[in-house]
């Protein structure tokens, strides 16, 4: 059976295989993308970015393309310095392996740890609300697709905050919808199907609209919202993603 999986795949990558993409992490260049994804109604109606079903899969690694949106930027963009202090917030496991060859000074990665997941050995039991550091350690933090899931994603984004360093960076990525100015939560609901249909996944509390912007300012942050997929169409990344590269303000 091993085989005969061996077989297809081989066929797959010959079959994908071209020069319109290359993925960072694995190599595999391809025509085409794989297309990943869950194809829902509240995800189309209100053009949610960073979510829905499209073509964003590497055949090869299966690397998405946000988490290859992070490497153009992490790793190509902003060249951290070797004396880097990074905390890294529900890691993208690719991603993780290639910051942890990088030898910063420091890289701490953090989950929430749930039963039946298992979590590599450099991963920490650690919860975005209470960050088990003093303030103001950390040059950056990475929190990529996880404050959807926390009802109050306020006391997150403060959370953050406190443990960076004056003039510090976050990069805040969430589900985006591109088509509304506010946005959509409630928590009375606790039904996972109904999550689903309303957010677009069954442990998701939220669908940020544009007004994410403001609430990240409200937590004091300065944003700072870029786009870089021109420059990494190569990549295979999202056209509409933007970044949001948060700063905490130097008193």
């Amino acid at each position: 059976m091993k085989t005969l999986e061996r077989i297809k795949n081989k066929i797959k990558l010959f079959s994908h295989s071209g020069s319109n993409y290359q993925c960072p992490f694995c190599g595999y260049s391809s025509k085409d993308l794989e297309v990943v994804g869950h194809d829902l109604a509240v995800l189309r109606e209100k053009h949610v970015i960073g979510g829905g079903r499209r073509a964003a899969g590497c055949y090869k690694c299966q690397s998405r393309d946000r988490e290859r949106l992070l490497y153009a930027f992490i790793v190509e963009e902003l060249q951290l310095p070797k004396e880097t202090s990074i905390l890294h917030i529900a890691p993208e496991l690719k991603l993780s392996k290639v910051l942890l060859g990088k030898n910063f000074k420091e890289y701490i990665c953090g989950d929430l740890f749930t039963e039946g997941y298992h979590y590599p050995e450099h991963v920490k039991n650690i919860s975005v609300l209470e960050i088990p550091y003093e303030n103001d350690h950390f040059d950056l933090v990475i929190c990529n697709h996880v404050l959807e899931h926390i009802p109050d994603d306020s006391k997150a984004m403060k959370e953050i905050l406190r443990v960076l360093k004056p003039g510090g960076k976050a990069i805040l990525q969430v589900p985006i919808s591109k088509n509304s100015l506010h946005t959509h939560e409630d928590f009375t609901i606790l039904d996972p199907k109904k999550r689903e249909e309303l957010f677009g996944q069954f442990d998701h509390v939220r669908i940020y609209g544009q007004d994410y912007v403001t609430r990240l300012e409200n937590s004091g942050y300065t944003v700072n919202r870029v786009n870089i997929s021109d420059k990494y169409k190569k990549f295979g990344v999202n056209q509409e993603e933007d970044l949001f590269f948060c700063e905490k303000k130097i008193s």
